[in-house]
């Protein structure tokens, strides 16, 4: 796995826990990735001392507002690959798998096209339905 994708999984993995609970710590992202939670120790200490994360004193894992950012975009790239396989007859499963595979290679440029592309395609196939 590339450092990249490494950080943005862990910030990811922050930013969907915190979503769904009030609490986040080591312990909780190493439940949510399947990873042991000395190597989600030892890349917190990582991300902590590269400016992405905050660890309080408790064990609570903060995103600062960069890993913040990180973690936004690759959500968001997530989320619609994963809704563009499931839209296609791709099991829920693997469009998740596929989707984080694919959230981490494409561009910037790529991923904006690819999006105006299938939503004017869906714009498209919803005025053609009314017909």
């Amino acid at each position: 796995m590339s450092h990249k994708r490494s950080i943005e999984d862990y910030l990811e993995a922050i930013l969907v826990i915190r979503k769904e609970s009030a609490s986040c710590r080591c312990v909780d992202v190493a439940a949510y990735m399947e990873y042991s939670k000395p190597s989600v120790s030892i890349a917190m200490a990582k991300l902590e001392s590269e400016g992405y994360i905050d660890r309080r004193e408790d064990g609570q894992l903060y995103l600062t507002p960069s890993g913040e950012k990180i973690a936004c975009e690759v959500l968001e790239k997530h989320s619609f690959l994963t809704s563009f396989f499931q839209s296609i007859g791709v099991s829920e499963k693997t469009a998740r798998e596929d989707a984080c595979k694919l959230e981490h290679s494409l561009s910037a440029e790529s991923y904006e096209k690819f999006k105006e592309w299938f939503e004017n395609n869906r714009k498209q196939s919803k005025s053609k339905e009314k017909i």
